[in-house]
């Protein structure tokens, strides 16, 4: 049994295991501490201090995401204190950030944004020098803006502790420190994998997806939970649907499998449905030359070739094999077919090993 330890949260007492960080256990009492750079997926960093709280008998206000509890630790979330450094943290990171909310293709699900909304912040008094990066577009997937990054370091974790590259990391200092690819090439020219991890756990518009961008704003997007069908691993994300059309992917921290994890196929490999190469009806061959054909001519062929075959050549002279792509039902049905109709074992799957 884990030990426990006691404490109160804004009056609240509350009994939560030993070494749970203030911000978990605010969490597991219903109180939203705000985070920019807090990912539940990754290492704490305590890098943006929006999580700041203030505790009883400690001078400075300490990030509650990289604290953890103590017997007896009184705890107060949004107390005055608490609430003017919050604004303050804000101002400071809005100072040296575009403001083209207007336009941005993370208004909508950009946590800066909510919390200068939640927190009143309009408008920053702090002057001064602002960055001017070059928007990179180099690769088919990503889109890179460095004049909106907060330095939070969560697609540095991201790539180093869901996808194991280490692509990224924090170069050059001070004002200048910019979390890039090593000795800061284009991603195109990087080891990146383009699996999109790092997008996706962006709290602001720094990184997006090029395929959806200009399609629509993320309230507009309708979100279908489905598995995706690249291999046996049972990932799972959500399609964003527009009018009636996929434009995107967007993983999602609930999903049982992989969590926010995707690859390269899962992420960006849907585009394949509405390619001008699919077969949308059936063809039958000719006199050399393939001809669209009814489901039912085509169905009825199979019958009279795949019996033909077996009644000339043995059973074992069929084969099927199965994709990673199907269902699982889709998969059943033809290992069934195989053995209880054309009396064979001569089943594979492309997932098998």
């Amino acid at each position: 049994m884990a030990e426990m330890v006691n404490l109160t949260i804004n009056g609240q007492q509350i009994e939560v295991p030993a070494g749970t960080t203030v911000l978990n256990a605010a969490e597991q009492t219903g109180i939203h501490i705000p985070r920019l750079c807090y990912e539940p997926d990754l290492s704490p960093f305590g890098a943006c201090r929006l999580c700041v709280v203030e505790i009883e008998g400690m001078r400075n206000l300490p990030a509650s995401c990289v604290t953890t509890v103590t017997p007896g630790m009184v705890v107060q979330t949004h107390s005055p204190a608490v609430i003017e450094a919050r604004r303050t943290i804000l101002e400071l990171l809005i100072a040296n950030h575009p403001q083209d909310c207007l336009t941005c293709e993370k208004m909508g699900d950009c946590k800066l944004a909510q919390y200068c909304y939640e927190y009143g912040v309009k408008t920053t008094p702090f002057d001064g020098e602002k960055h001017d990066y070059a928007i990179e577009e180099s690769n088919p997937f990503i889109v890179r803006d460095l004049n909106k990054c907060i330095l939070c370091g969560k697609c540095i974790r991201a790539c180093a502790e869901i996808t194991g590259k280490n692509n990224l990391d924090f170069a050059y200092r001070g004002f200048n420190t910019k979390a890039t690819t090593f000795y800061d090439v284009p991603f195109v020219e990087s080891d990146c994998v383009f699996c999109g991890n790092c997008v996706s756990v962006c709290p602001t518009g720094a990184l997006a997806e090029k395929q959806i961008k200009g399609k629509a704003r993320n309230w507009e997007l309708q979100k279908v939970r489905t598995t995706c069908p690249f291999c046996g691993t049972g990932c799972s994300f959500d399609l964003c649907v527009h009018d009636g059309r996929v434009v995107g992917v967007k993983s999602s921290p609930d999903g049982t499998v992989n969590s926010r994890a995707l690859c390269i196929k899962g992420r960006f490999g849907w585009d394949f449905i509405y390619s001008d190469r699919r077969l949308t009806t059936p063809l039958i061959k000719r006199n050399g030359n393939f001809e669209p054909a009814s489901w039912d001519e085509a169905l009825d062929l199979i019958a009279a070739r795949l019996s033909e075959i077996k009644n000339r050549y043995g059973a074992d002279s069929f084969a099927a094999l199965s994709s990673a792509r199907c269902t699982n039902e889709e998969n059943y049905l033809v290992q069934k077919f195989t053995r209880g109709v054309m009396g064979t074992n001569n089943v594979d799957h492309c997932a098998r090993t």
